[in-house]
């Protein structure tokens, strides 16, 4: 009964497979693609551009603002009646009669005004505009430790595709051995060496195999499935590597250090500046601010006609002594902002350099494991030649040969895991220490 359900099962894998498509594909490749579609990628982009706007802003301290407006009203005001001929231009003896002052008729005005205002010294804005640019610049960082993670990344995954394609073939291999033996303990069966029991645990195991294969094959389809998600592309592509899961070493030195230079750390430094840039600029809003003013009115009774005119130009220095608690509250923040962002930046190095131990640690263990896994590997295929020939030969128990079989598979799995460790974890302190 087992044996038919994993029958089907197979039979449905396989038919899915065949619907969706399988391209070979190298690492290469898939760094491409993912420099060029990876969503990650194009939201820090957009993060970038999103400061590099917040900067442009900070040009208002140095460039004026101008605006344009024109104007229409209708009043009997007295003072705003007086007022609007007086602009216009248009006042004669006749219009300081008392009872015209004191009950005009109504009058009509329009005015287009154009309006300058110009900084000239607003010392707080210039340090806002300092960490503006920082925070500018350490965006700019983190985009490009997004960039450093994504290759990490694609070279974690890109080797666990390497690792279920390896998974399938020694379970395929397996299977073929499983099969193979089945035949034997039949035909044994048959010549009466066997008892029925032994056939049926050789059924078994070929059933167990079969089982851990369909596993395998969906490992595939997952690593496939990263990939895709990792280069924005469709999930119905099975990607096949070009080149076969190794063991590769980089240059290491004895002891490794976290560098000054990486990006995510450049990163948090400059954002660390920024915060003291901040906190400088409130301590500066204490100090006055100088800015010039100037206006050219036209004034007429029609509309957008303008037989009178006139301007006005002048500076303002402004000082705003006291605004309750506000100003004081403000400055105590970003001092507490900026130096609880030098502890997390003390912190993020202290952590990273841990990690960074922790990863050494756990690649030497790696390379001890690979040594241990690769002697196993060889002891057990030796010992399932041997006992594969005494089987044939009628001298060996249907128990030991599944066992040696069993063992065999295993540490294939082991080997090419190990493999997969080493090399992930050497390529991820490789990442921790630049």
């Amino acid at each position: 009964m087992k044996t038919h359900f994993f029958n089907i099962l197979s039979f449905f894998t396989l038919f899915v497979a065949h619907a969706q498509t399988t391209q070979l594909i190298s690492k290469e490749e898939v760094l491409k693609k993912v420099t060029s579609n990876n969503l990650s990628l194009k939201i820090s982009e957009q993060d970038v551009k999103q400061t590099q706007a917040d900067f442009r802003q900070t040009n208002s301290i140095f460039l004026p603002n101008i605006t344009a407006s024109h104007t229409g009203i209708s009043t009997t005001n007295p003072l705003m009646a007086f007022g609007s001929k007086l602009n216009q231009a248009i006042l004669t003896p006749a219009d300081f009669n008392p009872d015209l002052l004191n009950n005009p008729k109504r009058t009509q005005n329009f005015a287009t005004k154009i309006e300058i205002q110009q900084p000239i010294i607003n010392i707080d804005g210039i340090f806002q505009r300092k960490a503006a640019k920082q925070k500018m610049e350490a965006t700019a960082f983190q985009q490009q430790r997004t960039k450093e993670y994504l290759t990490f990344e694609i070279e974690k995954a890109y080797m666990q595709l390497q690792l279920a394609y390896k998974g399938v073939t020694v379970l395929e291999q397996a299977v073929k051995a499983a099969n193979e033996n089945k035949k034997l303990a039949e035909n044994s069966y048959q010549q009466g060496f066997l008892q029925r029991a032994d056939v049926l645990s050789v059924e078994v195991r070929v059933t167990e195999v079969k089982k851990q294969l369909q596993t395998a094959k969906s490992n595939v389809l997952n690593a496939s499935n990263y990939l895709s998600f990792l280069m924005n592309e469709s999930t119905e592509t099975i990607y096949q590597p070009k080149d076969s899961l190794t063991l590769h070493k980089l240059p290491m030195g004895k002891s490794a250090i976290l560098s000054e230079n990486r990006s995510d750390i450049k990163a948090m430094e400059l954002a660390t500046h920024a915060y003291e840039q901040l906190y400088k600029a409130d301590k500066m809003s204490f100090l006055p601010r100088l800015n010039a003013f100037g206006s050219y009115e036209l004034y007429d009774n029609t509309l957008f006609n303008a037989d009178a005119n006139g301007y006005v130009i002048g500076a303002q220095l402004s000082w705003d002594l006291f605004k309750g608690y506000k100003r004081f509250g403000k400055l105590q923040k970003s001092k507490a902002s900026y130096e609880k962002s030098q502890l997390e930046l003390s912190q993020y190095k202290a952590k990273n350099q841990l990690e960074i131990n922790q990863t050494q640690r756990a690649l030497e263990d790696a390379e001890e494991q690979l040594k241990l896994t690769q002697l196993a590997l060889e002891q057990s295929e030796e010992s399932l030649k041997i006992r594969t020939n005494r089987f044939k030969e009628g001298l060996e128990k249907t128990s030991d040969l599944l066992m040696a079989e069993t063992q065999y598979a295993q540490k294939q799995l082991e080997y090419y895991q190990t493999i997969f460790q080493y090399n992930t974890t050497q390529t991820y302190l490789d990442f921790l220490t630049h």
